[in-house]
């Protein structure tokens, strides 16, 4: 019997997901990155609630970004960080999501950091 073969960015998101988890006061912004388009979400995992989002597939963001590059992850972070202070989230823990802490997610992550979350 053949065993399937797990995708490397499956494992590793497997991996980082047993030691990261939101929580109410510390809710999860967790990252990916498609092909086209770039997600990020501000989770509370004990709720099972996204308490924030942002992604290139909104209307007002697709024109304006249009392709998943450091740039448009610049602009998500920022918006990400807007939204998640409007509800009062301040400190979170990042999950990269099995990508690479590098280029895009950088960015991401510190822009998210200028928009004032903690992490």
């Amino acid at each position: 019997m053949a065993t399937k073969k797990l995708n490397p960015l499956k494992m590793r998101h497997e991996r980082i997901r047993k030691k990261v988890a939101g929580t109410p006061e510390r809710p999860r912004l967790a990252v990916h990155f498609s092909g086209k388009n770039i997600y990020a979400q501000v989770i509370d995992d004990e709720a099972g609630k996204t308490l924030a989002s942002a992604n290139t597939t909104e209307k007002d963001l697709r024109a304006k970004v249009p392709h998943a590059n450091v740039e448009t992850a610049v602009k998500i972070g920022k918006t990400v960080a807007e939204r998640a202070k409007a509800k009062n989230v301040v400190k979170v823990v990042f999950d990269r999501g099995g990508f690479i802490y590098h280029g895009k997610v950088k960015a991401l992550a510190d822009a998210a950091r200028e928009g004032g979350l903690e992490f």
